[in-house]
């Protein structure tokens, strides 16, 4: 199935054993170079168990293009809009896998934050070191995780592609379909 602009695609994010995480729908906007690129239109309600958030802004996810290697989509990029509380949010993941309308992609906690002011900084790396003991992640995935999260602060840090404003398009797009 490939989707068209304005179809519901379906985010499942889970953590390590298909343990329950992150769970919203989102609408599809396009792909290019960079990846599938969806729209969080403000007000999407996300939840996981025991909370959730409902988004203040727009926001747009940027999943990696399927067709590269595995060791390049670790990965899910959150950019948020205008009014955000954030500039830019990766997680790092095992590379999403699409089934149908649906992405889904096992959180492997660490996260490449982009601050309003520019400030780049990795969050949750104490959650990642006690989960590598009490969910038993494999010395493979503990290494391409961190490959992954070393790899997103320079691109996000950088300022490189996609994270050079190149998304900004995107949420015009996503302004034209009115959600």
């Amino acid at each position: 199935m490939t989707p068209t602009l304005g179809d519901t695609v379906d985010v499942r994010m889970t953590k390590w054993g298909d343990r329950p995480h992150w769970c919203f729908a989102s609408v599809y906007l396009g792909d290019d170079e960079h990846g599938t690129w969806l729209g969080f239109p403000r007000g999407t309600r996300m939840t996981r168990p025991g909370a959730e958030y409902v988004s203040p802004t727009d926001q747009l996810g940027l999943v990696p293009p399927a067709s590269w290697p595995d060791a390049d989509r670790g990965w899910l990029t959150t950019f948020h809009g205008p009014g955000g509380p954030l500039s830019v949010y990766v997680d790092i993941t095992a590379p999403p896998i699409w089934d149908g309308p649906t992405v889904t992609a096992c959180d492997l906690d660490l996260d490449v934050v982009r601050e309003l002011d520019g400030r780049v900084w990795v969050d949750d790396e104490d959650e990642f070191a006690a989960h590598q003991v009490s969910l038993g992640y494999p010395a493979d995935v503990i290494a391409s995780a961190r490959a992954s999260c070393e790899r997103l602060v320079e691109l996000v840090g950088g300022g490189h592609p996609p994270y050079d404003g190149s998304s900004g398009p995107w949420f015009d797009v996503l302004a034209s379909l009115g959600q």
